[in-house]
Formats: structure tokens, C-alpha cells, sequence
């Protein structure tokens, strides 16, 4: 039960950057890299304040405009100066690393025995995973309630159009420039303040706790779409906060089974390929069986 409720917990708050990924590759149609350089940034910016004696919720707001600042750029490389979207991401992946650094001052900061956004519900008599359980449930619960009614207004709108088919959207008066740089920022604020959740909850921030982020996201991603299918949109949001879940489930269980801590990354980027070339699969399976029936 202790492997179930820590899985659960920090499946809890990779669910916020999951949700972030979901909208730059699936909304969006976006590659986006920034995720592992704001994923960082949104820890560097958190811990920095909290250790400098700042208020916890500020350190997390802080951390989501750092993210939606990141996100901004990476949009008008792409929008302005017509870079293409993945290198865009890497431009500003690489560049967030050295911004980290400069936030920081150093390459990890200890929280240790500092408050949190979980201090409070510590107080409460709550252990620190109960604790962590019910304010990842609150903050989930929350955005996916807030996403499913902005997605359904007029701005949300344009940016799906935009993500499905941009010529369609152009010709519908939509300014695609404008919405991919709202999505985008929108995508890597949420990243960040994931960031932010995850370095107090583990009580400390790293420069380097971003590095594989996205494959983690998209993983989380394709394993809450092929298990928990949406019927609509608020359903699918629903299904990659149990997708985070999942794959913090499935990790807790390979290495209760013995498996590396090193071949994490390996197994999760295996996860991530089987599962997106799955429709692949399938597609040559059918139309093996089509062609052995029409042969015989």
C-alpha cells in the first residue's frame, strides 16, 4: 500500500504536466521540447523563493508565469521568426538551462524543513503523502474543470481549430500565430507549475530533474488515451490524469520486480514507441486478414 499511495501521489502531479503535453501535441500538434527546460524552471523558480523565505503559493504562481513566459517564447520562434516547431522547443529547451542556473545559483536547492503548499494539510494531521494525495486530487480536479470550460469558449475553440487543420482555421478569420502562442504558454505554465508541485514534494529542486520529462508526458499520454478512452472532452482530460497515474504504477511495479533504476528511461522510451506505433500494427493486421479472405 505504501508503493500504491506514493505512485499515486506523484502520478498526481505529473497529471499537471501531463495535461500541459496533451495540449501542445495533441490540441496543438506540437512537438514541444520546452517541456523539459520548463519542467525545471518552474522547480528552480519555486524553491528559490521558498528557500529565500517566501510564501509556498506565490513560489507556485511564480513558477506558472515562468512557464507561460518560456512557453511564449518557444511560440514566437515559431510564429515570428519562422523556425520550425521542434526547433523551437530545442532552442529553448537548451537556452532554460542556463536561465535554471542563473535562478538557482547552483546546480540543486534543498527544501528541507522548509513549509510548502503541503504544510498545511500536514497540519491537519495528514502524513506527508495524504497530504500530497489531496492537494494533487484538489489542483487536478480543478484544471480539468477550468480547461473543459475554456476549451469550450471562442478563444479554446480557435485553438483546437488551429491544432486540427490551420489552413481552415486562416480562412475562418482565426489568427493561428496568436492561438499557438497562447497554446503553448498555456501548455508549459501548466509544465512548470507541475515542476514547482514535484520539487516540494520531494524537497528539492534539481537543473536537472527535466531531462526525459517529455517522454515521461507522452507516455502518460498514450497510456491514458489507449486505456481510458474519453467519450468527450472532459472524459479525456480525465483519462490522462489516470494515464500519469498508471505509469507511476507501472514503474513502482518493474522495480519492485527487480528491475535497474538505470533502465527506466529505456523502458519508459520503449513504452512510448510500442504505444504510438500500435495503430500501425493494427492497421497491417487488418489488412493481412482482408487480403488472406479475399485470397481464399
Amino acid at each position: 500500500m505504501g508503493i500504491v499511495s506514493g505512485a499515486v501521489s506523484l502520478g498526481l502531479l505529473w497529471a499537471v504536466m501531463t495535461i500541459g503535453v496533451f495540449i501542445s501535441y495533441r490540441i496543438l500538434d506540437i512537438a514541444d521540447l520546452t517541456v523539459e527546460g520548463s519542467i525545471a524552471m518552474g522547480a528552480a523558480i519555486a524553491a528559490r523563493e521558498i528557500a529565500a523565505g517566501g510564501n509556498p503559493y506565490m513560489a507556485t504562481l511564480l513558477a506558472l508565469l515562468g512557464g507561460m513566459a518560456a512557453g511564449l517564447c518557444t511560440g514566437l520562434l515559431q510564429t515570428r521568426l519562422k523556425i520550425p516547431p521542434l526547433l523551437s522547443g530545442i532552442l529553448v529547451m537548451i537556452a532554460l538551462w542556463s536561465v535554471n542556473l542563473r535562478i538557482m545559483g547552483k546546480s540543486n536547492i534543498s527544501l528541507l524543513r522548509m513549509k510548502t503548499v503541503y504544510t498545511v494539510f500536514e497540519s491537519m494531521g495528514l502524513s506527508g503523502t495524504a497530504s500530497i494525495i489531496v492537494l494533487g486530487l484538489l489542483c487536478v480536479f480543478l484544471l480539468i474543470s477550468v480547461l473543459y470550460w475554456f476549451f469550450g469558449t471562442e478563444v479554446g475553440s480557435a485553438i483546437r481549430a488551429t491544432g486540427s487543420n490551420p489552413h481552415m482555421a486562416r480562412a475562418q478569420g482565426i489568427n493561428t500565430d496568436t492561438v499557438t502562442c497562447l497554446g503553448l504558454l498555456i501548455s508549459n505554465g501548466l509544465v512548470a507549475a507541475s515542476g514547482a508541485l514535484i520539487a516540494q514534494s520531494q524537497s528539492y529542486a534539481d537543473v536537472q530533474m527535466g531531462t526525459g520529462a517529455i517522454v515521461i508526458g507522452l507516455a502518460s499520454v498514450i497510456i491514458g488515451e489507449v486505456l481510458f478512452r474519453g467519450k468527450n472532452f472532459y472524459t479525456r482530460l480525465i483519462s490522462l490524469a489516470l494515464g500519469a497515474i498508471t505509469y507511476r504504477l507501472i514503474i513502482a511495479l518493474v522495480l519492485k520486480l527487480g528491475m535497474p533504476a538505470n533502465d527506466l528511461k529505456l523502458f519508459t522510451a520503449v513504452t512510448v514507441a510500442v504505444a504510438l506505433s500500435l495503430p500501425t500494427f493494427l492497421q497491417r493486421y487488418h489488412q493481412s486478414q482482408k487480403s488472406h479472405g479475399g485470397v481464399e
